[in-house]
C-alpha cells in the first residue's frame, strides 16, 4: 500500500536534548532523564519479554488531545493485561503534563509522545508476573513531531501491547516491496487494518471501515467514524475484500500521528485516480477542527474530564 508515508516526519534538533519522563517501579519515583541516559535495565520486562502497553499521543499548546479516551484505552489494556500501574488516570496525566513543560513544548503543536508502560524489574528472566519486582516502569517520550509534507496476520488487536512481532514482520514486508504500510487481512480473507495505522475507503460516497472484529481499536479511527455521523456522511462498518479496495473511488488511513492520510495505490493498483480525494481532504478538515475544540478546553478541563472518568478495580489477587 502506497501514498505518503504514514509516520515521515521532518528533522527536528530539538528531540537530541528532550527530557524523558521516567517512573520507576521499584522506588516509585518520577524523574525528567536526559535522553542519553534514559535507559533501562536487562531484567525489565519490557526487554525481556515485551511484556507491556503503549499510547502514541499528541500534544497542542500543552494539552494532551483526546486525553479521556487515550487513558481510558492505556488502563483499559492494562486491566486485561493483568497489569496494575499503581496511580490512577489524574496521576498519570500529570506525570506527562510535568514531561511537556520540562522541555518547554507547551506553546507547540508538533509535539508527539510515546508513552510505554513495562510491566517492571524482573527477579530473573521469567516469562511468570509473579517474578516482577515491584510496580511497573512507566516512560514518558515527548518529541517535536511533523509529519513531513513532502511524503507522506490474524491476530487480536484490541491492545497496544508490546509483543509487536507480527506488525513488525508485516512492516518488514512492506518496506521490500516498496510500500508505506502493510494492509492486513482478517482469518477470513477481509480487509482489517494495516500495521500501524486503521483503514477506510470510500465507494459511491459512501465510507466504508472495516468492522471492529480484529480490528485494532485506534482513538483516530472512532473519532473519523463520529465525524462522519456527525455531519451526515454516509459510513458503514463492514466486512470488504481487496478487490473491493482495488476499485475504490478513495482509500485512506488514519492514527494519532499522521491523522487522516490519503492511500494512492494498494498493491500496484492506483486507487480512484491517483491522488488524495475530496472525502479524506474533508474529513482532514473537520477533524482538524475536532481537535481544536478538544484542546481548547485547556488543561483543567482535561483533568477535570479524566478525574470524573471510572476507576479501574484490579482483584485482591492481582500481579504486584
Amino acid at each position: 500500500m502506497t501514498g505518503h508515508t504514514t509516520h515521515a516526519v521532518v528533522q527536528d534538533d530539538r528531540n537530541s536534548s528532550i527530557l524523558i519522563g521516567m517512573r520507576d517501579g521499584v522506588t516509585g519515583d518520577f524523574a525528567l532523564v536526559p535522553r542519553e541516559k534514559a535507559v533501562v535495565s536487562v531484567f525489565d520486562s519490557a526487554f525481556l519479554l515485551g511484556d507491556g502497553c503503549w499510547e502514541g499521543i499528541r500534544i497542542k499548546q500543552g494539552v494532551m488531545q483526546f486525553a479521556k479516551e487515550h487513558l481510558d484505552r492505556l488502563f483499559e489494556t492494562s486491566k486485561a493485561l493483568f497489569m496494575n500501574l499503581h496511580l490512577n488516570k489524574p496521576e498519570l496525566l500529570s506525570l506527562i503534563h510535568q514531561t511537556v513543560d520540562a522541555n518547554s513544548m507547551q506553546t507547540s503543536d508538533d509535539v508527539h509522545i510515546r508513552l510505554v508502560v513495562s510491566r517492571g524489574l524482573k527477579e530473573t528472566p521469567h516469562q511468570n508476573p509473579k517474578s516482577t519486582v515491584g510496580a511497573p516502569l512507566i516512560v514518558i517520550i515527548p518529541e517535536y513531531k511533523k509529519p513531513d509534507p513532502s511524503c507522506a496476520d490474524t491476530k487480536d488487536e484490541m491492545w497496544n501491547h508490546l509483543s509487536k512481532a507480527t506488525d513488525i514482520q508485516a512492516c518488514i514486508q512492506a518496506n521490500i516491496m516498496g510500500a508505506d504500510e502493510a494492509l492486513m487481512l482478517d482469518k477470513d480473507g477481509f480487509v482489517k487494518t494495516c500495521n500501524s495505522t486503521n483503514f477506510f475507503i470510500v465507494r459511491n460516497g459512501v465510507v466504508w471501515a472495516p468492522t471492529r472484529k480484529y480490528q485494532m481499536q485506534g482513538i483516530t479511527r472512532a473519532k473519523t467514524i463520529e465525524l462522519c455521523r456527525m455531519h451526515g456522511i454516509p459510513i458503514e462498518e463492514c466486512d470488504f475484500t481487496l478487490t473491493e479496495v482495488y476499485g475504490a473511488d478513495e482509500a485512506f488511513v488514519t492514527g494519532t500521528f499522521p491523522s487522516q492520510l490519503a492511500v494512492i495505490s494498494v498493491d500496484g493498483r492506483t486507487i480512484g485516480d491517483g491522488k488524495p480525494g475530496p472525502m479524506a481532504a474533508r474529513l482532514q478538515k473537520l477533524y482538524k477542527e475536532l481537535v481544536a475544540a478538544d484542546v481548547g478546553r485547556g488543561r483543567e478541563a482535561v483533568m477535570a474530564e479524566v478525574q470524573g472518568a471510572k476507576k479501574v478495580i484490579f482483584p485482591a489477587n492481582g500481579c504486584a
